[in-house]
């Protein structure tokens, strides 16, 4: 008989529908039953909101902007849900704001690889 195991939920925030879907691949091999994906920050909100997932997996960039940080940090604030960031673009000034909204969350970088994004959900779930 089959034990019922809670199905693991992540949800995926990117503008750019070819790495949203893989990391959402990603995702499901590293034991992720349930991925959605935003494209940007209300979208990701809603969806947060009505299925809270147990992690996220933010872009920075969102829309041209630096709105991933913002909507990140209020899925930490009002949901409790670990986020991870990832970013094509690594700078001194977004790392320091991450680290001022959100610290301790890891900042993975663009194209994220399996194996790293592996650690960054173990890191940001234990």
């Amino acid at each position: 008989m089959a034990e019922n195991v809670p199905s693991r939920r992540a949800l995926i925030v990117d503008d750019e529908f070819l790495i949203a879907f893989d990391v959402e691949a990603s995702m499901h091999e590293l034991g992720f039953d349930i991925c959605t994906v935003a494209s940007n920050e209300r979208d990701a909100i809603q969806l947060a909101k009505s299925n809270p997932p147990d992690v996220v997996v933010m872009d920075v960039y969102l829309n041209g902007t630096r709105s991933g940080i913002e909507a990140a940090r209020w899925l930490r604030e009002v949901c409790g849900v670990p986020v991870i960031f990832m970013t094509a673009q690594i700078d001194k000034g977004m790392l320091e704001r991450i680290r001022t909204v959100m610290p301790g969350a890891p900042v993975l970088s663009k194209p994220v690889y399996r194996d790293t994004l592996a650690k960054a959900v173990s890191l940001a779930t234990h």
